[in-house]
């Protein structure tokens, strides 16, 4: 009896799992809504139709909702995707997209996280170079000193950082700024404050600025030519002093 019980029980589960199977890959239940939310830039309409017709295959409950969001961030901008099922014939797709910040070389786009994306863009971004591996703190360089460098009206439109560590940039790609190793926001905070009572009182254009000193700066004037004092050439004009790079105090 016991037997025969068990026998009916396996035929039961059996029945039961067949009947689940068909349910389950019935074409009677297929996605039939899909909703993409996101705050979208760049990602185009086209570009996410092209993924559902292509990429996605299965019904309700078979459609493989990892592989689904892999497709969706095989797409340039789109950097992070977040896939649910809603019954009972509906896909959720929420996209987050890269937020460009600047280029890394000529390679490749930052986001605000540092990562690196490859993707098409005519804007213009600052460009940042250095050793593979320092993206993100080239990024967060980057929007320190921007804050930083807002009184002087200037921004970062180019970072280097050396293997050393040390940093240079240029501001409005007219003026190159040596910051160095140690301490490089300190040093650009220190002179962004001095600089309304030295360089902006200045009648000079100047090209060139150097902050890797203790306590101030030294600074290249292309147009400045100082005049040695009380001292006079064989024609009796003043004797001018080769140029040379004026050191200020932070």
């Amino acid at each position: 009896m016991w037997i025969a019980n068990l026998l009916t029980g396996l035929a039961m589960l059996l029945l039961f799992y067949s009947l689940l199977f068909l349910a389950v890959h019935s074409p009677l239940f297929p996605v039939k809504r899909i909703k993409v939310d996101g705050e979208l830039r760049h990602t185009t309409r086209e570009q996410l139709q092209y993924v559902i017709k292509n990429e996605l295959k299965g019904t309700f409950f078979t459609l493989d909702l990892n592989k689904t969001r892999q497709d969706f961030e095989k797409l340039p901008w789109v950097r992070r995707v977040e896939v649910r099922r809603r019954w009972p014939d509906r896909l959720e797709v929420n996209i987050e997209e890269h937020r460009a910040i600047a280029r890394w070389g000529s390679s490749a786009l930052l986001n605000q996280y540092g990562e690196q994306f490859d993707a098409a863009s005519n804007e213009a971004l600052p460009v940042l170079e250095g050793p593979e591996g320092a993206e993100r703190v080239m990024v967060e360089g980057l929007l320190r000193l921007n804050e930083i460098t807002q009184p002087l009206g200037k921004k970062p439109t180019q970072i280097w950082l050396s293997e050393r560590r040390a940093w240079r940039m240029e501001l409005d790609k007219q003026l190159m700024v040596e910051v160095g190793r140690d301490e490089p926001i300190e040093r650009v905070e220190r002179f962004v404050k001095a600089y309304p009572n030295s360089l902006a009182l200045l009648q000079q254009s100047f090209e060139y600025i150097d902050l890797r000193y203790p306590n101030g700066f030294a600074v290249r004037l292309p147009d400045y030519v100082p005049l040695e004092p009380g001292k006079l050439d064989a024609q009796g004009k003043p004797v001018v002093v080769k140029p040379k790079a004026l050191k200020a105090s932070a």
